[in-house]
């Protein structure tokens, strides 16, 4: 496994990393001791970067890392940690905090959670339009200044925001929604992140699994987060899934799985972007990995320029209310 620096002041991280969002929240139930499995298994593969937040499965996604990193050796493993994000007891969105106070008070519990005494990367999982962008990361540099964090990252947060972000504290990278259909980043922020020498760690790289080459029409309407995000809905899904049907003749071709070629893409598209991945088992995980072997050559990736180009897919990635939300996309 390679590794990628994230930006000019983060850790240097293996090229692929892992989202564990899916073990504990949003797209259906979990098997625990898959969970724990495919954790294991992304470690022994050579993956550094293991991606949370406190909000996933209200904690329990925390207890879930900090359970499969017993045993395991802390300065092998970076742990990226989201915060602010407020629900419920029935788990519905109630807003974001990111308060100094708040801040201070989630990187508590998060610490105590996972069972270890500093996070790697810990970022807003989204702006919080009542509390400005320099206080939230003044926070969390004071945090720094005492050791409980090393990295401050952000997420979905406009070029704007960002600039503003980095006057206070260096900023190691933004997270951000990034694919083959999804590629708002590159209408300036990416470039923006670039010149502040920002990383990039891509999350949706598979579109929720919408191309991963493994999603049909007979899954419409499954009971969760997808059954109500435009892009799997009636005309906007068979659209999509046309899509996919021209990136499996790419794939076919290159003797790769569609979900690899996808991948392979977002990782070709610069050195300062890392994937990650949302395997919830070891079987897509380890066809995942495999993204790693895929070089795609120019010709790659022109030809999958001219099958889907930026901008074809249909249906926003998120609901309305959802969309509002991203400063990123304003």
């Amino acid at each position: 496994m390679q590794t990628r620096k994230l930006g000019k002041t983060g850790p240097e991280v293996a090229q692929l990393g892992l989202g564990l969002m899916g073990m504990s929240d949003l797209y259906g139930p979990a098997d625990h001791a898959e969970s724990i499995a495919t954790i294991h298994a992304a470690l022994d593969g050579g993956v550094t970067l293991l991606d949370t937040g406190d909000f996933y499965g209200m904690g329990h996604n925390e207890m879930l890392l900090g359970e499969a990193l017993q045993g395991r050796r802390r300065d092998q493993v970076q742990i990226s940690v989201k915060f602010g994000a407020l629900r419920d007891p029935d788990g519905v969105w109630l807003g974001m905090d990111n308060r100094p106070a708040a801040v201070k008070n989630f990187a508590a519990y998060s610490l105590k959670r996972l069972g270890v005494e500093h996070i790697d990367i810990y970022r807003p999982a989204r702006l919080d339009p009542n509390v400005p962008i320099e206080e939230t990361v003044g926070a969390i540099g004071e945090l720094v200044k005492k050791g409980y964090v090393k990295h401050i990252g952000l997420s979905e947060v406009g070029a704007d925001t960002l600039r503003r972000a980095h006057k206070i504290h260096p900023i190691a990278d933004l997270q951000i929604e990034y694919s083959l259909i999804s590629r708002s980043i590159e209408n300036g922020l990416l470039q923006t992140a670039r010149e502040l020498g920002i990383g990039i760690t891509a999350y949706g790289v598979l579109s929720r699994g919408l191309i991963s080459g493994h999603w049909s029409r007979q899954r419409e309407g499954e009971k969760d987060f997808r059954g109500a995000a435009p892009r799997f809905q009636g005309e906007n899904l068979e659209r999509n899934l046309a899509l996919v049907e021209r990136l499996r003749e790419i794939a076919q071709g290159l003797g790769v799985s569609v979900a690899q070629v996808a991948i392979a893409w977002v990782a070709a598209q610069g050195q300062d972007i890392v994937p990650l991945v949302g395997a919830r088992t070891r079987q897509r995980l380890q066809e995942a990995l495999g993204a790693n072997a895929v070089m795609l050559s120019r010709a790659d990736l022109e030809r999958l320029e001219l099958a889907i180009p930026a901008g074809a897919a249909a249906g926003a990635r998120y609901n309305e209310h959802a969309m509002a939300s991203l400063d990123s996309e304003r």
